[in-house]
C-alpha cells in the first residue's frame, strides 16, 4: 500500500458550548490539519507514471478547504445568541457556524469526507489542536 501525507494549518477561534471548563470560552488555535490518501497500485502511464496523486494537487484541494477557516471564529449552529451572532457579523468579523461541534474529532471527520468528496481514496484525516494533541478519523473497511 502506497500512503501520501500532506498538510496545511489555520488559525481561528472557537468554543465549546456546554462544556464545563475553559474551552467554554473563546480561545484560539493553530489547527494543523494532515491528509493521508492511499493506493495499492500506482499510476502506471502518462504524467502521473510512478505516482499515487499529484503532490501539488492533494496540496492545492488540502489548502482550499483548510484556507476558509483562517482567522474565523468557528461556531456549532445554534450556540450563540442571535442577537450576540449578528453584532459580531456586523462588526466585521469572521464567523462560519457549522452543523457539529468544532472540536478536533469532528474537524478531522469534515476534512476526511471533504478529501473524499474530491475523489481522494483518504485513509485517515489528523487535525491538531495543539502541537501536542491530535484526533485522527478513518473508516475501517471502507475502500
Amino acid at each position: 500500500m502506497y500512503i501520501l501525507k500532506t498538510e496545511h494549518s489555520f488559525d481561528s477561534a472557537h468554543f465549546l458550548a456546554g462544556y464545563e471548563g475553559k474551552c467554554a470560552n473563546i480561545h484560539g488555535h493553530r489547527w494543523r490539519v494532515e491528509i493521508q490518501v492511499q493506493a495499492e497500485e500506482l499510476v502506471t502511464s502518462g504524467q502521473l507514471d510512478g505516482m499515487v496523486v499529484d503532490f501539488g494537487d492533494l496540496k492545492k484541494d488540502l489548502k482550499a478547504a483548510v484556507d476558509h477557516l483562517d482567522h474565523a471564529l468557528i461556531i456549532e449552529q445554534g450556540t450563540m445568541r442571535e442577537q450576540t451572532l449578528q453584532c459580531i457579523k456586523e462588526d466585521g468579523f469572521a464567523v462560519l457556524e457549522f452543523p457539529f461541534r468544532p472540536t478536533a474529532e469532528n474537524f478531522a471527520a469534515h476534512f476526511y469526507r471533504t478529501m473524499a468528496d474530491l475523489g481522494y481514496d483518504v485513509k485517515r484525516a489528523t487535525v491538531y489542536e495543539t502541537p501536542t494533541n491530535s484526533a485522527a478519523y478513518e473508516e475501517s473497511g471502507v475502500r
